[in-house]
């Protein structure tokens, strides 16, 4: 593993490649000291030791905790009985031993939680009993701690009200307090809340959470994690309402909120299937889905939530990978940066004691869409107003972001280009005619750089929706209707009429959903109204579609906005109940249009020549560009855009003093337009300080030219990493790519682009060959050289 540290010229500590840094320091960095450690692969699979039957039995319906370097499994059962014993796995040397235990241990139980808080463990609840021969079976309310330190059990005998007995249920610690949710008593499924304080045993009491919002249905068997500050829900057990909703519990307002998907696009990742039996647990920013029941079959794919994106991938293991087979019933734990799984249940109802670990990856996230939204909400460098509709309201925008997303408003800035263009032109002519005949008139004021706005009037578009879409151009999101708000829907019809005269099938797709998932028995009629009215039939077709539904019919006509409907919209509705028409199914892939990334990366490789504002000189040679971009991706740009912008429209290029390769910065552009992070091995290297210098939202680059360089140095290309480390001044790494060409040297003399490299590199060549290698050896390799 390469671990880098950057000296800087000004005070600088050490950053981890997940942590956000502080770019006020835009010093160049003077040097660069690799370490050469272990290094684990992202995104690997790794079956560990599993647990010998002299240790503990395979198991499923347990729980596993994290504590310190170590995961501790409780209870569960083998198939024939339910267990109480306690084992320890050991991640550092993965070694399996029964953990120490004194005191008197929970009776035999499976279905139970089980938390870590400060030193201890603690479980609850579950199903005791015997199922072998079926008897004494019955749910527990009891709260057990163990110590790690002394290994003591002991039962928690609260006074007061308590929850009611139950298994297969949620639980979570957050502020010192353990949080149960749901689950099941025996009889139904719950879906109440309590929680009680783990601070003082003396005085605690359970309490019942009064909760709101959209509370999830009563459910069991499902996994909760917290992320941010808050608890995630996702699936399990609820009968006829099983659903694959993800919901997220407010621990300070005690709200529920269910998580939309109505802004995924058909073609983009779904959420994983409705399932039971599960695990989820949080890393960063992210929630990970792993195994369950879902729809009869034991799905093995990993799946992943992004909490600030909002957004479902699946995970591709490594090709390394080794991977568990689906399964339900097993239990999962985060130590440092991966996760353990262990035990389930298998194919044909087997019981497992394998245990897998899964390596995370940590990089920070890509703030592309964010860097766009805040140009957008800032107003800065705004070099185009568009007028709009009749009242002629003014919105700013950035000719760079706009002529990137649509074809349609890309046609009106360069037809109202070519107007202002001629204007001046003429304006020009004039000046000179008059001053040929010798003529005075008043000469207007000239406008200071960087104030010369491009008006672009667009006569069909009112502003509240045109800022909406303009939104959208910037981040690819709109704003989700809040629940009960009318307005909020209909505005957003608006913005589906722009989309569709605008050509951005992105959006179109974007709205239609937003719409469709917000039609309810209160505004069904409104939106049918409004898209009668604007001409958009597929949302009328929607809305008359759902009128008609038979448990949605009675109610809609009984309402006083049924009174007040146009007469033909009551006619269509009449004919529709009586005679359905006939539904035509498509198999025509639906166009979701292109998104922010690939517009970006389209608008880099020539699609904004035409529209570049700016000129980049690397060693003298010049790079079009947009200052727009640049200023909202890094903060070096903005300060210099905003306070020293060149006079001639001209930048050097370098990082700190150092000039990168041609192809290291075309590398560091595509970063800065569309989050790219792909490059050779070589480019890392150049690039490696590129987000201390030029002020990036964070240091997500760096991370993956490290991880690059972790895992990319190869006798092919070490080089071309040679001469990168060399110009750099990374000395550790150039004194590696020494020692791997000495020890491959026969290969590495058969490269071509040995004999390109500086006199001064061969003869670091030659001396560590003469370092390294015996007299013997010479006369050895002499023939094959």
């Amino acid at each position: 593993m390469l671990m880098w540290s950057a000296t800087m010229s000004c005070k600088s500590t050490k950053v981890a490649p997940s942590v956000d840094f502080d770019h006020s320091c835009s010093d160049s960095v003077e040097y660069l000291t690799l370490n050469f450690g272990p290094f684990e692969t992202v995104h690997r699979w790794r079956r560990l030791p599993p647990c010998d039957e002299f240790v503990g039995a395979r198991r499923s319906k347990h729980t596993v905790v994290a504590y310190r370097d170590a995961i501790y499994v409780f209870g569960g059962d083998n198939g024939k009985n339910m267990l109480n014993d306690l084992l320890r796995f050991d991640v550092k040397d993965c070694s399996w031993c029964r953990a120490f235990t004194t005191g008197t241990p929970p009776a035999p139980r499976y279905h139970h939680s089980a938390v870590v808080y400060g030193s201890s463990m603690f479980v609850f609840g579950g199903y005791t009993g015997d199922i072998y021969s079926n008897s004494n079976l019955k749910n527990k309310n009891d709260l057990f701690e163990y110590k790690f330190a002394t290994g003591q059990w002991t039962e928690w005998k609260v006074e007061g009200s308590l929850p009611v007995a139950r298994s297969a249920h949620g639980a979570t610690v957050y502020d010192d307090k353990l949080w149960i949710f749901a689950g099941y008593d025996g009889n139904a499924r719950l879906n109440d809340m309590w929680t009680i304080s783990l601070q003082d045993r003396e005085h605690a009491c359970w309490e019942e959470i009064e909760q709101s919002g959209e509370i999830p249905p009563s459910c069991c068997n499902f996994p909760v994690a917290v992320c941010r500050d808050k608890m995630f829900v996702f699936s399990g057990q609820s009968g006829a309402k099983i659903t694959n909703n993800l919901f997220q519990f407010e621990f300070k307002g005690h709200m529920w909120t269910r998580i939309p998907t109505e802004h995924l696009l058909r073609g983009s990742p779904p959420p994983p299937q409705r399932r039971y039996g599960h695990t989820m647990v949080a890393f960063d920013r992210h929630l990970y889905v792993f195994g369950g029941a879902a729809d009869n079959t034991l799905p093995n794919e990993l799946h992943c939530y992004d909490v600030d994106s909002q957004s479902w991938e699946v995970i591709h293991p490594s090709l390394d990978s080794e991977m568990p087979s689906g399964r339900l019933f097993h239990a999962a734990a985060v130590i440092h940066d991966a996760m353990y799984i262990f035990g389930g249940t298998v194919d044909n109802n087997v019981r497992s004691g394998e245990m897998y670990r899964f390596q995370f990856s940590c990089y920070p996230k890509c703030t592309l869409h964010e860097d766009y939204g805040k140009l957008w909400e800032n107003r800065q460098f705004c070099d185009v107003e568009f007028i709009l509709g009749e009242r002629e309201e003014r919105v700013l925008g950035h000719i760079a972001i706009v002529t990137a997303r649509c074809q349609w408003l890309r046609r009106k800035i360069l037809q109202a280009r070519d107007r202002q263009r001629q204007k001046s032109k003429q304006e020009s002519s004039e000046e000179s005619d008059e001053g040929a005949t010798g003529g005075t008139r008043d000469v207007p004021p000239v406008k200071p750089a960087g104030t010369n706005m491009l008006e672009v009037s667009i006569r069909e578009a009112e502003a509240q929706p045109f800022q909406v879409l303009m939104q959208f151009l910037y981040t690819d999101k709109i704003q989700y209707p809040r629940r009960g708000h009318v307005q909020d829907v209909l505005l957003i019809m608006d913005v589906y009429k722009l989309a569709l005269s605008f050509q951005l099938s992105r959006l179109e797709q974007l709205c239609v959903q937003y719409i469709e998932a917000s039609v309810d028995l209160h505004n069904v009629l409104s939106v049918c109204e409004n898209a009668n009215k604007l001409q958009l039939d597929q949302l009328k077709e929607h809305c008359l579609n759902f009128v008609v539904k038979e448990s949605h019919f009675n109610q809609v006509i009984m309402t006083k906005e049924f009174e007040h409907l146009s007469t033909p919209l009551i006619v269509e509705i009449v004919r529709r109940k009586q005679q359905p028409p006939l539904r035509l199914y498509s198999d025509q892939p639906v166009d979701i249009g292109t998104s922010l990334v690939q517009d970006m990366k389209a608008y880099l490789e020539g699609g904004g020549l035409d529209f570049c504002d700016i000129i980049l000189l690397l060693d003298g040679h010049p790079r079009p560009a947009h200052k727009a971009i640049l200023a909202a991706r890094s903060s070096y740009f903005e300060a210099m855009f905003r306070s020293f912008m060149p006079v001639d429209g001209q930048v050097n290029i370098s990082i700190g003093e150092m000039v990168p390769s041609k192809q290291a910065f075309e590398s560091m552009l595509r970063y800065i337009y569309y989050g790219d992070v792909n490059m050779p091995p070589e480019d890392s290297l150049y690039l490696f300080s590129a987000p201390y210098y030029y002020g990036f939202s964070n240091n997500r680059l760096q991370a993956y030219c490290k991880q690059n360089l972790e895992m990319n140095v190869t006798v092919e290309n070490v080089l071309q990493i040679l001469e990168a480390a060399d110009k750099t001044q990374a000395l550790d790494m150039k004194k590696h790519c020494l020692h791997i060409i000495v020890h491959q040297f026969i290969k590495v003399s058969k490269l071509p682009n040995l004999r390109s490299l500086s006199q001064l590199l061969l003869l670091d060549i030659i001396e560590s060959l003469a370092t390294h290698i015996s007299d013997k050896q010479c006369a050895e390799m002499g023939p094959d050289i």
